[in-house]
């Protein structure tokens, strides 16, 4: 159904597509609302992984091919360049050559598109926003802007940061909570801007904050996603949350997860999530290299290459033990 929105949802001439839709929402203040209600976004939005060619430039065809991937899982939503996309090792114009190419990629397909905005600095981050805009995606997300592995920040800068992202990009808008963001920031965040509907959540302890979220009031309450590989899945499920942003080598089984829990079938959902669990711990265990890998043996990326310097080597025992871990969930895999 949304596909086919997308594709052929006019207003005011024949064939104006989705994605022109909502950005001519953006600019347009007083309609901004229309483009996406925030009960809209729920399920599985994996963080897209950025492919490197073999000259280490980003490989926007293969991201393409990636996005179509994901689609075919039947994933809610995408996502990216976010931490698993190593958007902090992209350029500025990989960035917005990168989201073009998914924006473009997506067209006519299910899942609703997320793009990062995020910069180390509030000016940067509003370009990247002022872009986003340009090319209508579902909505927006930023992490706070940060240092290095930087946890503790000075809230109010981040509130006049996250406020002025807010504006230039005009939509729908996803915080992701870290370091010292506490469950009161976020309701402050979700209370004083006006298209900030969203929470990606991995600052403190995330059931706890799943439940602090749920029982925060109408306009302070957040609709609260979480990420950390969806490790606790099926409790932060039970909990309400709106949905998870894993990694997309194996997305499929969290969809199965996903789905087979709302349609009732919790003992399936549990022996599903079983399966992905066994990726998740090899994923904890090796980083981004087997993300890429993952996704290098379902014949998505050429190679597993990344740039982050500090990420382990794959070696030999790795790659096997990755190999024999995805052939024995292969039988549960739909892309």
């Amino acid at each position: 159904m949304r596909g086919a929105a997308r594709s052929s949802l006019a207003v005011g001439q024949p064939g104006l597509s989705r994605r022109q839709l909502l950005a001519a929402l953006a600019l347009a203040p007083g309609l901004r609302a229309l483009a996406a209600e925030p009960d809209e976004f729920r399920g599985i939005y994996p963080i897209v992984a950025t492919p490197y060619r073999d000259d280490g430039k980003v490989d926007l065809q293969t991201l393409a091919k990636e996005v179509r991937f994901l689609d075919r899982a039947g994933v809610h939503g995408i996502v990216w360049p976010q931490l698993a996309s190593e958007y902090a090792l992209l350029t500025f114009e990989e960035r917005i050559a990168g989201a073009e190419a998914i924006i473009k990629a997506s067209e006519g397909l299910r899942p609703k598109v997320v793009i990062g905005v995020q910069a180390a600095d509030t000016e940067t981050a509003v370009r990247y926003a002022e872009h986003a805009k340009s090319i209508g995606p579902d909505a927006i997300i930023a992490l706070p802007p940060r240092k290095g592995r930087q946890t503790e920040f000075d809230l109010d800068a981040v509130a006049r940061y996250y406020g002025a992202v807010a504006e230039a990009g005009g939509l729908p808008m996803f915080m992701q909570a870290i370091g010292n963001m506490s469950v009161e920031f976020v309701a402050r965040m979700v209370r004083e801007i006006p298209n900030l509907h969203f929470v990606k959540d991995e600052a403190g302890h995330t059931l706890t904050r799943l439940t602090e979220f749920a029982e925060l009031e109408g306009t302070d309450r957040p609709v609260a996603f979480t990420g950390g590989h969806g490790r606790t899945l099926i409790e932060e499920m039970a909990r309400g949350s709106a949905g998870t942003m894993p990694a997309a080598s194996w997305v499929d089984l969290y969809v199965k997860v996903w789905d087979l829990w709302h349609a009732g079938q919790r003992s399936d959902a549990m022996e599903m999530f079983s399966k992905a669990l066994l990726l998740i711990t090899r994923a904890s265990a090796h980083g981004l290299p087997a993300l890429a890998y993952v996704l290098h043996l379902r014949g998505v990326f050429p190679n597993w290459k990344v740039r982050t310097t500090s990420a382990r080597e794959l070696d030999r025992h790795a790659r096997e033990q990755l190999e024999a871990t995805l052939e024995f969930v292969r039988p549960h895999l739909t892309a």
